[in-house]
């Protein structure tokens, strides 16, 4: 069953107003009332004044203890009617702010139903007890039997007013305050489970890393220890086969490095490893893909363009599949997307920007994998990132990969 969240200090604080300010409009009716002559004429002018502060007093604690509030509310209402110090203005507000809070903050809705419900009987019977009495008073007769009805149809209307709406809006209040609670604890749980599912596919792609970085590793580093301890025992009596095996050494240290590279930016990969790994000479036909899908991109090579190493040709082209799958994601199908390939001295350059003015009914939110696997990519190659909104608008990622030459000058072994 929903519950409410317990009130603050805050509404605690609101519901100290509420009654002081409904005990100066008491006190103000009071005297008004008073000046006319017609109310309070039997009574010292303290008791109604003493009713006006008395009855919204305890809707301080409408919010913590609503039902005792109300029953409060109610016996000090017909105590004040019966002995003629009764406010009949200020008061009833008081009242619907009591069979409010009933409906509005009781956890227990069983008994606020029927808290209500015998609150209701009760006031409808004596109501209905005060009629009776008031028709077999002598003065009725004298002012007239229609206008006696008159004044009980009139309070017969207002009671039924206030009662019903306080009832009605309570249970409303109280229905729209569980639905705000299930939906926070809704959105709480989703970005729980959000999170977690981040923790696992980065537990199960770190696993993957570690098997296979064990079966690479295990590989080169046995064959350098086996061709190592092949030098040692040679190394007096026939230094050329000792040189022999420190270059198949060198060779394997070498290969082990470059193999640890390719791994960890293919670990990645979308195929199953069964044909080629895509390259940079697959980016017309990745584009073409593209704009068969319904995008408008365009594609620019500038400098002079060279082979570079696997793993580069396969980091750069991931680059640009993964930003093209988000402009289409978040820019819409109807963005103009520019994919630009820069051929430096030492390095390549992939850009994939876009002017940002697709459909926003195309955009989604994603998870953000799509930049870290990126990034990831890049860095384990000694390349660098950038990923960010541009100041005119759209988004820009930009990746720069040192080539082959480059990466292999910080594998030699000193």
């Amino acid at each position: 069953m929903p519950v409410r969240p317990a009130p603050d200090a805050r509404s605690m604080r609101a519901d100290a107003i509420l009654a002081g300010v409904l005990a100066l409009v008491g006190c103000v009716m009071v005297a008004l009332s008073a000046m006319t002559e017609l109310q309070f004429t039997e009574v010292p002018i303290w008791a109604p004044l003493l009713t006006a502060v008395l009855l919204p007093a305890p809707l301080v604690l409408r919010r913590v203890h609503p039902v005792p509030v109300s029953i409060v509310q109610i016996v000090i209402y017909i105590v004040a009617g019966e002995t003629g110090a009764l406010e009949l203005y200020a008061s009833q507000v008081s009242l619907f702010m009591g069979i409010y809070s009933i409906g509005a903050w009781d956890s227990d809705r069983r008994r606020a139903f029927w808290a209500r419900l015998v609150i209701v009987i009760l006031m409808a019977a004596w109501l209905a007890s005060s009629a009776i009495r008031g028709f077999l008073d002598p003065e009725t007769g004298e002012r007239g039997v229609s206008a006696f009805f008159a004044f009980l149809i009139i309070q017969i209307v207002i009671n039924a007013a206030y009662f019903g709406a306080g009832w009605i809006f309570g249970d409303r209040a109280w229905r729209s305050a569980a639905e705000q609670e299930e939906l926070a604890a809704a959105h709480a749980e989703i970005h729980a489970q959000q999170a977690q599912l981040a923790e696992q596919a980065v537990s199960l792609e770190r696993m993957r890393i570690a098997r296979e970085l064990h079966d690479v590793v295990a590989h080169h580093v046995s064959a350098m220890g086996v061709q190592a301890g092949a030098a040692r025992r040679v190394l007096d009596r026939d230094p050329e086969k000792a040189s022999d095996a420190l270059r198949h050494v060198e060779q394997s240290a070498r290969d082990a490095i470059g193999e640890l590279r390719s791994l960890v930016v293919t670990l990645r990969a979308e195929d199953d490893g069964a044909g080629a790994a895509p390259d940079l000479e697959r980016l017309p036909a990745l584009v073409a893909s593209a704009e068969a899908s319904g995008q408008r991109v365009a594609l620019t090579t500038i400098g002079e363009p060279r082979s570079v190493s696997p793993a580069v040709g396969l980091t750069a082209f991931r680059c640009v599949q993964e930003a093209l799958t988000n402009a289409r994601k978040h820019a819409g199908p109807g963005a103009v997307v520019d994919v630009r390939v820069r051929y430096l001295p030492d390095a390549i350059e992939v850009e994939v920007s876009d002017d940002g003015h697709g459909s926003a009914a195309a955009t989604t939110s994603g998870t953000g994998m799509g930049i870290v696997g990126m990034r990831e990519r890049v860095t384990a190659l000694g390349g660098t990132l950038e990923a960010a909104p541009k100041s005119r608008g759209g988004y820009l990622v930009r990746a720069t990969l040192p080539t082959a030459s480059a990466g292999l000058a910080t594998a030699t072994v000193r």
